[in-house]
């Protein structure tokens, strides 16, 4: 199993900083591959605000992540970058193509594509665009995962899709990874794991689970894959996890704690045990078994969240020892 770190993007990701800094950034993706991860990944929205969380509905500002993750390829040489997921309706899939294309060569082939059908609706608006319903959103992730599959080789790649077509379009320099950089899609509904079984290289699902729940939605992946003649364990499984650890429960409530005051108004409600219900929380060797638990799940990937919300980051320390636990496990 391979860990990652989800980075701070918006300007509500670090307590005392309200205009974040590509700085920051920057460090937290070294502090990240210092402490064994092997993956940074950013989200992509135009703002983003906290409401579905119970925070502040006031959007917060961002960083795009395609510009973004090719600054910190070149500022973090040792780690792979990903996308957790590109929003399908805010490009051309044949322009997003030539854009990925691009940040594959830049990081000299560390790239894994995340893309989603969508689901902030404020977003749409400022495109001008109405939201679509949920079919026709998934219609259209299926026509852009099919311009990326074709175009990210260099093509000559033609699709008459209703909503992206390319006609014997080329992309080149192509992408440096052979065949491509791997594609996945970001999810849990019964369509979207049949479109993960159909058309992409691997599925994510994040930021809270169970193994139960997770168990639930395999077996609708398996399904799906057997219906199309797929092996299930070619797909690439990668989880998004809250997570928050302890060097023993003292140390875990203190943490918590913390969490909680420097964490965006709202969004940290209960206590410590309903907050470790669907995270990745507890004691070192709590979460270690825990880590082991999401291994025997398929999990190849597991992309911790060492935050409250989406793109959050806690204290440095708490990013280190939630790394250290899952490296070690």
């Amino acid at each position: 199993m391979r860990f990652g770190l989800a980075l701070p993007q918006y300007d509500y990701s670090v307590a005392g900083e309200p205009r974040l800094r590509f700085a920051t950034i920057v460090d937290h993706a070294r502090r990240a591959a210092a402490a064994g991860a092997e993956s940074v990944w950013l989200s992509d929205h135009l703002f983003l605000d906290l409401a579905k969380y119970g925070g502040p509905a006031e959007p917060s500002a961002c960083y795009d992540p395609v510009v973004a993750l090719a600054a910190l390829a070149r500022a973090v040489p040792d780690v792979r970058v990903g996308t957790l997921v590109l929003l399908e309706a805010l490009r051309p899939a044949g322009v997003l193509a030539k854009s990925l294309a691009t940040l594959d060569r830049v990081s000299g082939g560390r790239l894994d594509v995340g893309i989603g059908a969508g689901w902030y609706e404020p977003e749409y608006a400022a495109l001008g665009m109405p939201m679509p319903r949920p079919g026709e959103r998934l219609d259209r992730l299926v026509e852009a995962l099919a311009v990326l599959d074709g175009l990210l080789g260099g093509g000559p790649c033609s699709r008459a899709g209703r909503y992206h077509a390319v006609a014997g379009a080329e992309n080149r320099p192509a992408a440096t990874q052979v065949p491509r950089p791997r594609l996945f899609v970001g999810g849990k509904g019964d369509r979207l794991l049949r479109i993960a079984a159909t058309h992409a290289d691997g599925w994510n699902t994040c930021w809270a689970w169970t193994p139960e729940a997770y168990r639930e939605r395999l077996v609708v992946l398996e399904r799906a894959c057997a219906a199309v003649d797929r092996d299930p364990s070619t797909v690439w499984r990668t989880l998004g996890l809250y997570a928050l650890v302890g060097e023993d429960e003292r140390d875990l409530a203190r943490r918590f704690e913390r969490l909680a005051v420097t964490s965006p108004p709202g969004v940290v409600t209960g206590g410590l045990d309903q907050w470790r219900v669907g995270r990745l929380v507890g004691t070192v060797d709590e979460v270690r078994d825990q880590v082991r638990e999401w291994r025997t799940l398929g999990v190849e990937t597991l992309v911790l969240g060492v935050g409250a919300v989406p793109f959050q980051v806690g204290a440095p320390d708490d990013v280190e020892l939630a790394l250290h636990a899952c490296v070690t496990a």
